[in-house]
């Protein structure tokens, strides 16, 4: 209260010096009337509904009695001070102009004392929100892409905080159409970015996306259409209950609170193993699947059953992969074309691994039976041989051997369009060089230095005829 007064007295000591002033000359200047300051114009009349400045040449205004205000609204845009003195610069706690309204909110006044309406105002490096009347405004703005803390500036980054619209707080309303993770506790992430908006499709690149997909410190997050940000899969091409039920395309997965060491909300790049989106669920194996996500948070997914090609492989850790439309790795044996030529062969991929086998192996096909296989080593890795290898006949990576009764079959190769090269293999698939051998019939095949048949008893062949078809590996059938 001392301190009250000391400005009361501070102000009317500078009033007094401008009347005092003014006296010396003329009646014109501020003086005291019942208690209250009045401004007193050259013909002693007082000025009414004018601003008036005093000797610290700071305006006051003069009200429609001639009274200096105090601690009220002037002229609709400005306010004056316990003093009358018009604020300038400055924060305000009181009533709206305007309307019964008993509540007190902030205002603001910028330096020429007009309050700010309508807009944005950077004020001590911090950006706020005014209505049409002037109020600073809190909590979400009316087009709900900002939120302004209690203080009322705006907020960026990481909050967790209630949805802008109401209809969150009706479970029953809301909840059955929302596909999200509900909150018990009503709150949810969103994130601002450093001009305030949220992020959500709205304010993406996409603006008629579903949801916005956005890299942040590192890691990739969702956010739909309200700005929350999602866990857990999220289908991004509509609605997930009209997903395909046989593939994992247009899925998303980012972590909830069951994955440990993980960001919430984030991306994980690697392998996890997670229960499939619920749309997918009736239509898998196992409950629970190994999927290996991209760091953006997609998993790998495999082309249409039965149509893998090479270029179709994911590679990890230096080991080739295959999934399935379902986003599951492949196990088995399958007929895999050779990027776009149209040629084929075979790839094995480990029951357990799940990576292309490499070097010489007994494995089991499609039809249970167990042959020896050989998959190319380095270059071309898992890749089934079609050709000699180590003086052994493969095709698709399939031992090629005579029955034992017998002795030796020809076994034609193809070789580029319209010709082969055509070989005799023995029970155990090995080949002859430069050799002249006979099969059970007595049939003499002649080889060359690298194991060609060059003549059938006695007579040249023909390259560009066949003479015998490669046996086939029988394949895993792909699981529709």
């Amino acid at each position: 209260m001392k301190k009250k007064g000391l400005k009361v007295l501070a102000a009317a000591a500078m009033l007094t010096m401008g009347m005092m002033t003014m006296s010396a000359y003329a009646a014109e200047g501020w003086s005291m009337s019942n208690n209250s300051w009045v401004y007193l114009d050259k013909n002693g009349t007082k000025v009414t509904d004018e601003w008036r400045k005093g000797a610290d040449n700071l305006w006051r205004y003069l009200n429609s009695s001639g009274e200096m205000a105090i601690n009220t609204w002037v002229d609709d845009d400005y306010y004056v001070d316990s003093n009358g003195i018009m604020v300038s610069n400055q924060w305000v706690w009181t009533r709206p102009l305007y309307g019964d309204d008993s509540e007190q909110y902030w205002f603001y006044f910028g330096s020429s004392g007009k309050v700010v309406k309508e807009g944005w105002k950077k004020i001590d490096g911090k950006s706020y929100l005014f209505d049409s009347d002037g109020i600073m405004e809190t909590g979400w703005s009316e087009d709900e892409l900002y939120y302004l803390g209690q203080d009322g500036a705006m907020k960026t980054g990481w909050r967790y905080i209630e949805p802008p619209t109401d209809e969150f707080n009706d479970e029953e309303d809301w909840y059955d159409d929302y596909d999200g993770e509900y909150s018990s506790d009503g709150k949810y992430w969103f994130y601002f970015a450093s001009n305030g908006k949220k992020y959500c499709p709205q304010t993406g690149t996409d603006e008629s996306a579903d949801f916005r997909i956005s890299r942040i410190d590192g890691k990739y997050y969702c956010f739909d259409e309200y700005g929350i940000m999602r866990t857990g899969w999220v289908y991004l091409n509509g609605d997930p209950d009209d997903a395909p039920v046989d593939s994992i395309e247009n899925w998303r997965y980012f972590a909830g609170e069951e994955i440990q060491n993980a960001t919430l909300g984030a991306s994980i790049q690697g392998w996890l193993s997670l229960e499939p989106p619920e749309r997918l669920q009736d239509n898998m194996d196992e409950p629970v699947v190994w999927y290996f996500f991209n760091k953006d948070g997609s998993p790998e997914v495999g082309p249409d059953y039965g149509t893998a090609s090479t270029t179709d492989f994911t590679r990890i850790n230096g080991n080739n992969y295959l999934f399935d439309p379902k986003g599951n790795p492949v196990s088995g044996l399958h007929e895999i074309e050779i990027g776009s030529t149209d040629e084929k062969t075979a790839y094995y991929f480990d029951e357990d691994s799940k990576t292309a086998l490499k070097g010489k192996k007994t494995i089991e096909e499609g039809d249970g039976t167990k042959s020896t296989f050989y998959f190319n080593e380095g270059s071309y890795a898992g890749r089934g041989v079609t050709g000699v290898k180590d003086n052994y006949l493969y095709y698709k990576g399939k031992r090629q051997e005579a029955d034992s009764d017998v002795r030796y079959t020809l076994i034609s190769i193809p070789d580029g369009e319209d010709t082969y090269k055509t070989y005799a293999v023995n029970s155990s698939g090995r080949i002859t060089k430069n050799k002249t051998v006979k099969d059970g019939d007595g049939v003499k095949y002649t080889t060359n230095s690298v194991g060609i048949v060059i003549e059938i008893d006695g007579e040249p062949i023909n390259n560009n005829s066949s003479y015998g078809d490669p046996i086939e590996p029988v394949f895993e059938e792909w699981d529709y």
